[in-house]
């Protein structure tokens, strides 16, 4: 069996960036993707120079048309189902949906994250009038009468500061939870309305919000607005291989992709648990390809 240099487990901007980088430099690699990127329900994607506003799932497939190119990426529409590592990680064997094994020297995990939602019906509206990011969606969403859905104070205080830089008509909902009497002076200073019941039901028509509905039987009219979910690996790669996380679920690392496990590195998303722009992601993609390619000439040399 063919060992390779690099395996690069997900295809979003993270990924698609670290595979350019090692294909130019002539390393053997295959880059695995299974088409759940978080970002296949958004409209558009934005603050990346030369490609704002463009539709994620064209992103994609301009990044794998450009690695056509380089004749040592390979690419695999799978999942990857199990790694398993050789004594000193000197050597990882892979499994994939496919059928196929595969041995190789080095791994990026580049597989993202995605997002829990505790209010039902949110999802019915992400991506087109709810959304997470405000550097992603601000500008889109300026002026208009939005809503913040939070349910933790520090992320409804410091979700609805930086809305306020786009719009100024804010309601702060934070379904059943009280905000402290500092936290909801705060935002009271600014005229904002905070509403702490428990929501029953969002109301709109393909994926646009019209209304909220309360427990109480009250409505809020609203065009849209911002959510803070909770994020998840989407699998429990780096947790097995031993990677050190933090106490906040951080995977440590060196700050150019290097975990704490050797010929194990780690990118985008993936990294932070926590989501990122595709500007950076693609910058973290590049900063760990560039790291494996590094260990593997010095290591060869």
């Amino acid at each position: 069996m063919n060992v390779l240099d690099c395996i690069v487990i997900g295809g979003g901007p993270s990924g698609l960036s670290a595979s350019l980088i090692l294909g130019r430099a002539r390393r053997k690699i295959m880059l695995f993707d299974d088409d759940t990127n978080r970002n296949t329900m958004t409209q558009e994607s934005h603050g990346f120079i030369t490609r704002d506003g463009i539709k994620p799932q064209e992103f994609k497939e301009l990044g794998l048309k450009e690695l056509e190119k380089y004749p040592s990426v390979s690419f695999a529409h799978a999942t990857v189902t199990e790694i398993i590592k050789d004594k000193g990680n000197e050597k990882f064997f892979v499994k994939a949906s496919n059928g196929q094994e595969y041995v190789t020297e080095k791994i990026i995990l580049a597989t993202g994250i995605q997002e829990v939602f505790s209010i039902q019906g949110i999802r019915e509206f992400y991506g087109k009038s709810l959304f997470s990011c405000p550097y992603c969606d601000g500008w889109e969403q300026r002026d208009k009468p939005l809503v913040v859905i939070a349910e933790k104070e520090k992320h409804a205080l410091h979700l609805t500061k930086v809305i306020y830089n786009w719009s100024e008509d804010l309601v702060v909902l934070t379904n059943g939870i009280t905000l402290s009497p500092e936290g909801a002076a705060e935002l009271q200073r600014r005229n904002i309305k905070i509403i702490s019941d428990p929501i029953k039901n969002l109301i709109g028509e393909d994926g646009y919000l019209q209304k909220i509905e309360f427990e109480t039987g009250e409505t809020l009219l609203r065009s849209g607005g911002f959510v803070a979910p909770i994020y998840y690996r989407t699998n429990q790669f780096a947790e097995k291989l031993g990677c050190e996380l933090d106490e906040d679920g951080k995977v440590k690392t060196d700050g150019v992709g290097r975990t704490s496990e050797k010929n194990i590195y780690i990118a985008g998303e993936t990294e932070r648990n926590r989501p990122s722009s595709l500007m950076i992601s693609a910058a973290k993609g590049n900063k760990a390809a560039v790291s494996v390619n590094t260990d593997l000439t010095m290591e060869r040399f």
